[in-house]
C-alpha cells in the first residue's frame, strides 16, 4: 500500500503499564495487522480493532494483557546450526538425498500436488 511514508516511519508501537489491564498496539506491519485483525474477529472479548486509518495504512488495537507475548530467542551456535541443518535434511519429506556410486550427493526436489 502506498502511504507516502518511508519505511522508517512505518512503525509498530506497543503501549502498556502495570495499572491498566489493556495493551495498546498501533502498527503499519501488514503481517501483524492481519494476525491481530483475525484474532479480534475470533476473540472479540479479548481484542478489538479501535482504528483503521486507510490513508496512512495504520491499524490500532486494544488487547487484554496476557494475550500478547514476546519471544526472545538466543542466537544459534555454529554447532547447533549444523545439528539443525542435519536434522532438517534427514526429516524433510520433500527433499531426498540419493547417494550415487561415486559417493556424490545428488539433490532431487520432489513436487507434491
Amino acid at each position: 500500500m502506498r502511504t507516502g511514508l518511508t519505511k522508517q516511519e512505518k512503525t509498530t508501537d506497543i503501549w502498556f503499564d502495570k495499572k491498566t489491564p489493556t495493551i495498546y498496539i498501533c502498527t503499519h506491519n501488514t503481517d501483524l495487522k492481519n494476525r491481530l485483525t483475525a484474532y479480534a474477529e475470533q476473540y472479540p472479548d479479548q481484542c478489538k480493532l479501535t482504528e483503521d486509518d486507510v490513508v496512512i495504512g495504520c491499524k490500532s488495537f486494544e488487547i487484554a494483557k496476557g494475550r500478547l507475548s514476546f519471544r526472545l530467542t538466543a542466537p544459534y551456535s555454529e554447532e547447533r546450526r549444523r545439528a539443525a541443518s542435519i536434522f532438517a535434511k534427514a526429516n524433510n519429506s520433500f527433499l531426498k538425498i540419493i547417494q550415487s556410486s561415486s559417493s556424490t550427493r545428488i539433490w532431487i526436489i520432489l513436487e507434491v500436488n
